[in-house]
C-alpha cells in the first residue's frame, strides 16, 4: 500500500469510528462574551516573563491557574477587569465564583514585562468533543501563541442551535474541512451564518479497500497514513491553502478539522505550531491530548466491538508518539529540514512566515 493510498484508508477509517462514537460530550453553558483582543499595553513590545502558564476549567465552575515567571515578585490574577487571585512568580491559585461565559478569559499582570491572556484550552460545545485552542503555548525564543485566534477541531456535523450561537460569538470567520468527499456528504458541517467554509481535502478523495488485520498492522498503517501527509501531492495542496488562510489576519478567527480532529487535524496544528517556533515536546503534547480528549468516545466505540475487533481498531483511534514521529522524520526525508517543508511543501514565503509569526505571537 502506498502512502497516498494509507493517507485514505486511515480518513476513511476515522470516518467509520466517528459513526461509532455516537453525541459528543455536553458543553458549558453559553454566554456572550465579547471576541475582540484584550491587549494590555506594551503586550507586543515588553518581554512576556512567563516560561509557564495553563488555564484550567474545572467540572465544578472553578479555575485553576498555574504560572512559572523567573524574576518577577509579585503577579496579578485579572478576569473581566478585576483582579481575582494574587501569587508570586511560581503558583498555583483556584478561581471560584465567575459568572459564566462560553469562555472564561484570564490575564496574568506580572510586575515587571508583558502580560499574558489566557483560557481553557478547550472550548465545550455540545457536538464536538475535542474543539480547542490552538495557541497558548510557549515558544523557543519566549513568545507566546496568541489565543481565540485559529482552533482545531473535530467533526462538527453535529453541532446545535446553541453551539453555532457560540462559535457565532466567538468570532469565527473561516473553516477549513480536511475531510474527503465521502465524509463531507455523510457528514456535512453545520456552520454559522456568514462563516466560510473552504474544502482542503488533505486525502485528494479516493475510499479504502481493505482491513488491517493485526493491532501492528493498524499502527502501521497509521504511520504511513502520517507520512503521506507530509508528501502526497493533495496533502500538499490542502496544507497550502489551510496556510494561505492562516497568513492572513483578516480571516481569523478561523478553525481546521477533519473527523476525529486527531490525525489531518493533529498534522495541521503540529506544522503551524512548530512554524510559530512552538518546542517539539509542547507540538507533542498538543498531539497527544486528543487522547484525553476523545478519551470517553473512544472507549465507548471499543465497548461496542468484539474484543479482537477491538484490539486492532484501538490503533486506529489512539493518536500516538510514533505516528506524529513518522511525520516528522518524513519531513527530514523529503525536504531536509522543516524550513523547506515549509517552503516546498506548504508553499509558505518568508513574506509569509514572517506574517504569520507577527500577527500570532506576543511578547
Amino acid at each position: 500500500m502506498n502512502n497516498l493510498t494509507s493517507v485514505k484508508a486511515v480518513s476513511t477509517l476515522a470516518a467509520t469510528a466517528a459513526l461509532l462514537l455516537g453525541s459528543a460530550a455536553t458543553g458549558a453553558a453559553a454566554t456572550p462574551h465579547p471576541t475582540h483582543d484584550h491587549k494590555t499595553k506594551g503586550q507586543h513590545s515588553a518581554r512576556i516573563p512567563f516560561t509557564k502558564a495553563t488555564v484550567k476549567a474545572n467540572n465544578d465552575g472553578s479555575f485553576t491557574i498555574t504560572w512559572k515567571a523567573p524574576g518577577v515578585k509579585r503577579v496579578a490574577v485579572k478576569a473581566a477587569g478585576r483582579t481575582v487571585a494574587r501569587g508570586d512568580n511560581a503558583e498555583t491559585v483556584r478561581v471560584k465564583g465567575l459568572p459564566k461565559a462560553d469562555r472564561q478569559w484570564f490575564e496574568l499582570v506580572p510586575d515587571r514585562g508583558g502580560s499574558l491572556r489566557l483560557a481553557d484550552r478547550l472550548v465545550k460545545l455540545n457536538g464536538t468533543v475535542n474543539f480547542r485552542d490552538v495557541g497558548g503555548y510557549r515558544t523557543t525564543n519566549g513568545k507566546w501563541v496568541r489565543m481565540g485566534k485559529v482552533y482545531r477541531t473535530d467533526a462538527l456535523d453535529k453541532l446545535t442551535s446553541a453551539d453555532l450561537a457560540k462559535l457565532k460569538r466567538l468570532g469565527i470567520k473561516v473553516a477549513y474541512d480536511l475531510r474527503m468527499d465521502a465524509e463531507r456528504a455523510a457528514a456535512p458541517d453545520k456552520l454559522p451564518a456568514g462563516v466560510r467554509y473552504v474544502v482542503a481535502d488533505v486525502a485528494g478523495g479516493g475510499a479504502y479497500t481493505g482491513m488491517p488485520t493485526t493491532p501492528e498492522a493498524a499502527a502501521d498503517l497509521m504511520i504511513e497514513g502520517e507520512k503521506a501527509m507530509v508528501t502526497s501531492p493533495s496533502a500538499k495542496k490542502a496544507l497550502s491553502t489551510v496556510f494561505d488562510g492562516l497568513a492572513d489576519k483578516r480571516a481569523r478567527a478561523l478553525l481546521f478539522h477533519c473527523t476525529a480532529g486527531k490525525d489531518r487535524t493533529g498534522w495541521a496544528a503540529a506544522s503551524l505550531l512548530t512554524a510559530l517556533g512552538v518546542p517539539r515536546a509542547t507540538v507533542m503534547a498538543d498531539y497527544l491530548a486528543s487522547n484525553d480528549y476523545r478519551a470517553a468516545a473512544n472507549a465507548a466505540a471499543l465497548a461496542a466491538l468484539p474484543p479482537a475487533q477491538a484490539a486492532i481498531y484501538k490503533p486506529l483511534l489512539d493518536v500516538r508518539a510514533e505516528y506524529l514521529n513518522a511525520g516528522f522524520a518524513q519531513v527530514k526525508k523529503s525536504f531536509g529540514t522543516f524550513s523547506g517543508y515549509e517552503k516546498k511543501g506548504l508553499g509558505l514565503s518568508k513574506a509569509e512566515l514572517k506574517e504569520l509569526k507577527d500577527s500570532l505571537l506576543v511578547g
